[in-house]
């Protein structure tokens, strides 16, 4: 499970990440708590809209991160995003000490550091690749998300406290000389034993190669799809969380902390289930968004705090081996040379879907309730997979059939007709183990439905 960790240079950057994400989650609770209840009247609009501004860089900027990305040194390049970040985090905090505070100015910052975040999120992805052995990368990009949740733990926790005790300003002051560590760990990288990877070539075309790249792959397509559908519409767990922690249940900021924290643990525990395995595999990503789906549905009629707090850890759970399994595939899948692109891709579509859902989910809290809010982000859940149903149908040759063995039930079938025998099928509890062909039956049976480029491209 820790397998990445054998690598130095690995174990240090694992450090300095884990206190800088503690940082950015502490800042994050403390932007979203004095917009909803200080710079705002529980406006959960204004909240969705703070979140649209730093995340839509993400979406806008796709083009040029990526190739930044898999142009350009990414270990200086970090160094340049992580400095501003810090910077970013400074003057907010200090314009917050100061009183002078207004929500215009926490919208500037958050689209500033919005564009920062998305310069460096798809070269922070790729840099894992040169920290590890490609042996290994599924495991790193695993214990990445371990790391981010395991802070998305503390970090909540810490500054619902802070906020109540010495006031939002100072959260963000202590987020901007966290951003050190990470500074710090990648002076302290040995540079001799980074991977060597194949870099993108000066060439026509290069913005849009990533688009062309994509499109040739049914099978990222498809993860493209589901990541769009749960992360604008299901992953505004701000939006829901904190809606749900002042409206329905009267929380305090450190309520609020609280409950982002249990969240984080079921986030955790996904990570490190996900870590667990060999190599991703697609078979999860499906049966995820359908617990992903269920979980919401449960969170949005919880009756009782205790109740609520179950169902977010579940929602936590399964949001958390989607993502890491759809991340792991998506990177160890792709060309090298395509990878920055590729992941500023998904990132912005990850990320930047969220400014065309947070605003939503914040007007449907603000008209219908909280509950609501969160009764969309399970919709999102069932939506994204009848969506893998349908690829699994379409590129992966199974097809649906009604079989009689003693009583009938829905029985699935592999094979390019639906003629096939009921020797191949298997119940829908099993929807997530597709086969390309029926000379590929048996070893997707087994479960090994992860991918390598050259089966992606013959899917």
């Amino acid at each position: 499970m820790f397998r990445s960790l054998s690598s130095l240079n690995y174990r240090i950057w694992f450090a300095g990440a884990l206190v800088s994400n503690v940082g950015t989650w502490m800042q994050r609770t403390a932007q979203d708590w004095i917009v909803l209840t200080e710079l705002s009247d529980h406006d959960a609009v204004a909240l969705g809209i703070t979140t649209a501004l730093q995340l839509g860089p993400q979406l806008l900027l796709v083009p040029i991160s990526g190739l930044i990305a898999d142009r350009f040194d990414r270990r200086r390049t970090l160094m340049v995003t992580q400095v501003a970040m810090g910077v970013l985090g400074l003057a907010l905090g200090l314009i917050v000490l100061s009183g002078l505070a207004q929500l215009w100015i926490v919208y500037v910052f958050a689209l500033l550091l919005g564009i920062a975040s998305a310069i460096d999120a798809p070269v922070r992805q790729t840099f894992v690749a040169e920290l590890v052995s490609g042996a290994n990368v599924s495991n790193a990009v695993a214990l990445n998300s371990a790391s981010f949740n395991a802070a998305r733990t503390i970090g909540p926790a810490v500054a619902g406290l802070l906020v109540a005790v010495i006031g939002a300003g100072w959260v963000f002051l202590l987020n901007a000389a966290s951003f050190a560590a990470v500074v710090v760990s990648l002076l302290f990288i040995r540079r001799s034993a980074l991977v060597v990877l194949a870099r993108a070539p000066r060439a026509k075309g290069q913005l849009l190669a990533g688009f062309r790249y994509v499109r040739g792959r049914p099978d990222l397509m498809i993860l493209f799809v589901i990541v769009f559908i749960i992360g604008t519409f299901g992953f505004n767990y701000q939006i829901f969380v904190s809606t749900m922690s002042t409206s329905v249940f009267g929380l305090d900021s450190a309520g609020f902390g609280l409950l982002t924290s249990v969240m984080a643990v079921g986030s955790v525990a996904g990570a490190l289930l996900s870590a667990s395995r060999d190599k991703p595999r697609v078979r999860l990503v499906f049966l995820a968004c359908a617990g992903f789906g269920v979980s919401a549905l449960a969170a949005s009629v919880s009756p009782t705090l205790a109740l609520f707090a179950v169902a977010l850890m579940f929602i936590g759970f399964a949001g958390q081996v989607l993502m890491t399994t759809a991340n792991g595939t998506v990177q160890t899948t792709t060309d090298q040379r395509m990878r920055g692109r590729v992941m500023a891709l998904y990132m912005a579509i990850f990320m930047g879907g969220t400014p065309l859902g947070a605003p939503l989910l914040g007007a449907v809290a603000n008209t219908f309730g909280a509950r609501w809010g969160l009764g969309v982000a399970a919709l999102a859940g069932f939506v994204a997979f009848a969506a893998g149903v349908v690829y699994l149908v379409r590129w992966r040759g199974m097809r649906v059939q009604l079989g009689a063995r003693g009583r009938l039930r829905p029985r699935l079938v592999f094979g390019a007709s639906g003629e096939e025998t009921l020797t191949g099928a298997l119940s829908l509890a099993e929807i997530g183990r597709g086969a390309e062909s029926p000379a590929a039956r048996e070893e997707e049976l087994e479960g090994d439905f992860a991918l390598d480029e050259t089966e992606a491209r013959r899917a």
